[in-house]
């Protein structure tokens, strides 16, 4: 398997080359790009350019783009919802702009991915965030824009009532007819859920990209592999079983220094490649 970074790490401030120099001088082959336009100005075409350039200096490869899920994330800073699957559809289909703008990344930089979530989490929606006709009406849009890119959908897995694994699987099994799109997993998401390993099982045919991140349980903490209750040697396991051997993409937060984060991270990456050896 393949090892990358999501510059979620770095979402609170401007991305600049140096973190990504950090980022390949730990040992890792690829990013995420987290699409917060305070972070990275994907309207930009000079930003897109730049990343560009940063990315042919370090040898890293773009392996997938975080569709914009807020317009800010900076502490206190207001913010806007981007929801995929809000009813109504002024604000459904700002979220698709927005969305087709990050697209515009794909256009400049080879990216296999869009990782995008269907609706927002359930502890902090409103009651038109989460329609699920919304959702799928959005998602075959998105899938329009993101197939003549060669870059491939992935909803991924979060927690609300249209993004659990299950629910996931049976959109894409009996409600959608999008070859290309498949389930991003995020390992933490599942685990706050209920059963990860079982999650693994259902998303077996679909699962095309991951993110990985750890908590007790209970709270999306993005915490370092290791540092849950998250059992990895059960989940590795798992992700062997069904035949999985894409890219494991790290989505940490960056409540610490980024190169203490980034030198655990690599610590990490080795555990897990002996596990799978």
């Amino acid at each position: 398997m393949r090892f990358g970074i999501s510059t979620h790490l770095y979402h609170q401030q401007r991305l600049r080359r140096e973190h990504l120099a950090d980022i390949a001088g730990h040992g890792f082959e690829a990013i995420e790009l987290f699409a917060l336009k305070g972070h990275f100005d994907y309207h930009d075409e000079g930003a897109i350019a730049d990343l560009k350039g940063w990315l042919a200096d370090t040898g890293l490869t773009l392996h997938s783009i975080h569709s914009p899920i807020f317009d800010e994330l900076k502490p206190g800073a207001p913010r806007r919802m981007f929801s995929t699957a809000h009813r109504q559809e002024p604000e459904r289909a700002l979220t698709l702009r927005e969305t087709e703008l990050a697209l515009g990344v794909a256009r400049e930089i080879p990216t296999g991915y869009l990782v995008v979530h269907l609706g927002v989490p359930a502890d902090i929606a409103e009651a038109s965030d989460n329609d699920s006709g919304a959702a799928q009406r959005t998602l075959e849009a998105i899938d329009a824009l993101a197939t003549p890119l060669g870059v491939r959908v992935a909803a991924e897995v979060i927690p609300n009532t249209l993004s659990s694994a299950t629910k996931l699987a049976e959109m894409l099994e009996n409600d959608v007819e999008l070859p290309h799109a498949g389930v991003c997993l995020d390992f933490g998401h599942a685990h706050i859920m209920g059963d990860l390993i079982d999650a693994i099982d259902v998303i077996s045919g679909h699962l095309i990209t991951t993110h990985v991140h750890d908590n007790g349980g209970r709270s999306d903490d993005h915490l370092m592999p290791f540092q849950g209750t998250i059992d990895w040697p059960t989940a590795m396991m798992s992700v062997q079983k069904i035949g999985y051997d894409g890219m494991l993409l790290l989505e940490l937060a960056g409540s610490r220094a980024p190169g203490a984060v980034l030198a655990d991270a690599a610590r990490v990456r080795r555990r897990f490649q002996q596990m799978l050896s």
